[in-house]
């Protein structure tokens, strides 16, 4: 029964854990106990304990002694029944058994023998929940609670019981053959052991003294307890097997102390499963992995997986992906050490190559232990410090590193020639791409570039002189943009400045993600825009015009649905062109009885026309200029009513209307015979009236592209023109939807190769300096695949990085799995050979910014089987569960002829059998 202890105070409880967290700190050994506890009873009691100090607040302490206990909801006895599975059937073998997926730090904490025993007297309840501490590591200061003993299953024969039983990975075969022989009531004598993995008699298990974590017993394991007569003799000892498991281990290195804040900080004992993120480094031991200790199980090779050491996933994936590449498999499994570039000064002299080699040969020895690739990361960092620590690291960039690494630390050049880049001197592009590649290899030679590099044509024409440049240069993977097909609707309203018709309304399908270049694009399609015309994107807030969208690449995204867009139709490029910007006021009246005038406010949608520099341009021209800007909506008079005038339906061709970049000295002045109230602002803000003075010339030498002009609308002014035409401006979108097929089609993986090849102008940031004009120019850039590679590496652009904001992408991309045809996307027609592709591996990222966990769904060819690697857990998947919104680095391999290439380099009398599921 027991003890019941005197009543404390929250704050005596609280003082008590301290004391007994500081009286055990760093004394943790072997067989030391530690207890479960569920996270949400101890949330609750961290709650309890820290709210004397917000009851207080600056209060008195009388005021805080008057504060009752049962008014600061003291926990209710201990309740540890959500870390229990119910489902499983319990038995004096197995006794409790907890969910398999609990995570600590979510769903429960690990408390000391002592600090347990405190809280356990205080509030009673469980069920108690014991674990030990084990040893992980050659260190003694390598330990963790194994919160996951190992689950095996005994098979007794010939008699063909069963029974479970959860034993520790470091007992030893002897204690295990004791516990069979006590659950099967068994004389010892009479007894053997087998590994019977996959119920297959794999290794007689007679070494009393090695642990099972020697003996490369895993969890789930299947055991062969065997009954014979000793006088028939004739076993052999058989190997055995050395293993990690893949349990859950939680490393108990630091204890629970009291935060500074006032609070009890939760445990800090780190014994999250092996697939799953953690902020700890998984403590497990990296095995020797000599000829004693390779398993002879028959597994499949190459389904070996990693221990992920602390968020080590984004490495783990993509290690997993470069060991299967078939090429690699065979290169770093034969001799590769006389091609060790060791003097190389942007290599890593030959260190990175020799721990990816020899890691690779552990993930492809027969067996299925996992691997812990300390070795690998602690070179890793030595020469690329980003990825040190256990933070969250982008796979992408992580595989850009190994491959130029693993390219310097293997380039068979020793010595690099310096070879000057010749131009292309409108020479054959055939023979400039051989020339460039042929320098290329003279200084890069390994087996990096022997798979994974290949050559695309890059072609600037300068915006000015229109020089054109083409280089051949190499690349190790594409970068792909995600371009949605996702479209949205926009209306925008189509002004004209030479007067052939009224505006008109269009509202137009564009890529929700797409660019003004897009909209440009639709809208000259649909208003038929002349060879010699061209449009002027602008957005209208407050009857002004906010800002000329003339960026092609500014973002649609950034227009709103209640924003309003207008385009004007103007002539192609005069240089030295300004614009003429004509803004309406009217006249708006006061409330009350003497409704008297408030002044002249603006109204309506400005109008534009361009204005030459290079003319004299005259107060009477401008007069004519706003005249025929005006003169579609000018009323007349017919059939005793007001009609608006047919120049609104004039042909653009047929019209006899005066340019409007020039004035019209000629006949077409009579037109000014009713001169428009008109006010010019000059360079000093002031405004010019522009009903006198036709003869004045107007300067035009002001630093901005606008020139503004107002028109002011009388009412008598108002009866002469429908200006109805220029007052109700739509929205982008009045009405926001987009259909439920427009949101869910899937976006191609050729939509983006097209997106990536599609001619665009450079960044300003990136602006390309002209040989011919001596400048920095924003030139176009065109690129185009001239020459694949054995291996493509495709990187798709789910993540965005911006000063204000991160975002990540989570666009399905139907990703071919089979039959890539490249064909028509290789520039170089001389090469009549398909380029057909197919997948074989792929990293994918699941979850946000910072975070996430990475996975890679991997075939091996020799077994036409894909599987899922998540750090050390493998699983068989269906083709089907390839694909996914989580896809992010692709790696296609060229389809050959000759299908024996398609080998991952494996003996396939290794590869007879498959595992099972779980590793």
């Amino acid at each position: 029964m027991v003890e019941v202890a005197p009543q404390l105070t929250p704050e005596e409880e609280k003082q008590a854990v301290r004391d007994i967290a500081v009286a055990t700190e760093a004394q943790t050994k072997v067989g030391d106990t530690f207890y479960l506890i569920t996270q949400r009873w101890w949330q609750d009691w961290l709650e309890y304990v820290n709210q004397t100090s917000i009851v207080n607040d600056g209060s008195s302490s009388e005021h805080q002694g008057a504060v009752s206990s049962s008014a600061l909801k003291k926990p209710s006895c201990i309740n540890n029944s959500d870390l229990i599975d119910e489902a499983v059937y319990e038995d004096s073998a197995t006794g409790v058994e907890l969910h398999d997926t609990l995570v600590e730090g979510t769903d429960y904490i690990l408390l000391p023998k002592e600090v347990w025993n405190k809280l356990h007297s205080w509030y009673g309840g469980g069920p108690v929940l014991a674990r030990k501490v084990i040893n992980t590591g050659h260190s003694q200061t390598d330990l963790s609670v194994e919160v996951y003993p190992l689950r095996l299953e005994l098979h007794l024969m010939p008699k063909g019981d069963r029974s479970s039983i959860r034993i520790s990975k470091k007992e030893t075969i002897g204690e295990l053959h004791r516990k069979a022989c006590e659950i099967f009531d068994l004389t010892p004598k009479q007894v053997f052991i087998w590994d019977y993995f996959s119920h297959q008699k794999h290794a007689l298990m007679n070494d009393m003294e090695r642990t099972l974590d020697e003996a490369n017993i895993q969890m789930d394991q299947d055991i062969l307890v065997e009954v014979i007569n000793i006088k028939t003799g004739g076993l052999s000892s058989h190997q055995e097997n050395g293993s990690i498991n893949n349990g859950s281990l939680a490393p108990a290195t630091s204890h629970s102390s009291i935060a500074t804040s006032g609070g009890l900080s939760a445990s800090k004992f780190s014994s999250r499963n092996g697939n799953s993120e953690s902020h700890f480094q998984n403590l497990n031991t990296d095995k020797a992995y000599g000829t004693s200790s390779i398993s002879t199980r028959g597994a499949t090779c190459g389904l070996t997986g990693l221990l992920n050491l602390g968020n080590t996933c984004f490495m783990n994936s993509a290690i997993q992906c470069l060991v299967h590449t078939p090429e690699f498999a065979r290169y770093f499994r034969e001799d590769y050490h006389q091609e060790i570039n060791r003097q190389n000064p942007l290599g890593m002299v030959g260190e990175l190559a020799l721990a990816f080699g020899d890691l690779l040969r552990k993930l492809w020895a027969p067996g299925r232990a996992p691997v812990a690739p300390r070795p690998f990361k602690a070179k890793l960092v030595r020469f690329a410090p980003q990825f040190s620590g256990c933070s969250q690291h982008d796979s992408q960039e992580l595989l850009a590193f190994l491959l130029d690494g693993l390219h310097e630390d293997l380039n068979r050049v020793k010595h690099k020639p310096y070879i000057k880049s010749k131009d292309a001197d409108d020479r054959p592009d055939e023979e400039v791409a051989d020339e460039y590649w042929a320098n290329h290899i003279a200084r890069n030679d390994s087996i990096i570039v022997d798979v994974c590099q290949g050559q695309y044509k890059s072609t600037l024409v300068c915006p000015v002189c229109n020089k054109v440049s083409v280089t051949f240069d190499p690349f190790m993977y594409l970068s792909l943009p995600l371009q949605s097909t996702a479209t949205r609707s926009m209306t925008v309203t189509i002004f004209t400045c030479d007067g052939s018709a009224l505006p008109a309304a269009y509202t137009l399908t564009v890529p929700k993600h797409g660019r003004c270049r897009d909209l440009i694009q639709a809208l000259s399609n649909a208003c038929s825009l002349q060879f010699n015309e061209k449009l002027l994107l602008a957005e209208i807030r407050g009857h002004l015009i906010y800002r000329f969208l003339e960026d092609p690449m500014i973002l649609l995204s950034t227009i709103k649905e209640d924003d309003h867009l207008t385009a004007y139709k103007i002539p192609k490029v005069l240089k030295k062109t300004k614009f003429l910007q004509l803004i309406h006021r009217r006249e708006e009246q006061g409330t009350g009885n003497a409704q008297s005038p408030v002044g002249w406010k603006p109204y309506g949608t400005p109008l534009v026309s361009p204005i030459s520099c290079d003319d004299t341009i005259t107060r009477s021209d401008i007069q004519q200029i706003v005249h025929t800007m005006l003169s579609p909506m000018l009323r007349t008079k017919g059939s005793g009513a007001m009609t608006t005038s047919n120049a609104s339906t004039k042909s653009h061709k047929d019209s006899s209307i005066a340019d409007p970049i020039k004035g019209d000295s000629g006949s077409s002045k009579s037109m000014l015979s009713e001169k428009l109230p008109l006010q010019l602002v000059d360079e000093n803000n002031a405004c010019i009236d522009l009903t006198v003075g036709d003869d004045k010339v107007v300067k035009l030498s002001l630093p901005s592209m606008s020139i503004l002009v107002f028109v002011d609308w009388s009412q008598k002014l108002l009866a002469s023109y429908d200006t109805n035409h220029i007052e109700n401006l739509p929205e982008v979108c009045k009405h926001v939807h987009v259909s439920k097929k427009a949101r869910n089609e899937p976006l191609s993986l050729y939509t983006c190769l097209e997106a990536f090849l599609r001619e665009e102008p450079l960044v300003p940031e990136d602006m390309w300096y002209c040989p011919q004009c001596k400048e920095r120019r924003q030139a176009s850039k065109k690129l185009d695949l001239w020459r694949l590679p054995e291996v493509l590496v495709i990187h798709l652009k789910r993540f965005s990085y911006s000063r204000s904001m991160k975002h990540k992408l989570d666009t399905y991309v139907n990703i071919p799995i089979h039959d890539f045809d490249l064909t028509n996307y290789v520039a170089n027609k001389n090469n009549t050979q398909r380029q057909i592709y197919e997948l074989y591996a792929l990293t994918n990222h699941y979850g946000g910014m910072g975070s996430g966990h990475y996975t890679a769904h991997i075939k091996l060819l020799d077994e036409n089987r894909w599987y899922n690697f998540d750090d050390n857990h493998i699983s068989p998947i269906n083709e089907d569960d390839v694909k996914s919104a989580a896809a992010y680095v692709l790696f296609y391999k060229r389809v050959n002829n000759d299908r024996s290439s398609a080998s991952n380099g494996v003996d396939s009398n290794l590869n007879s059998q498959n595992i099972n599921s779980n590793s």
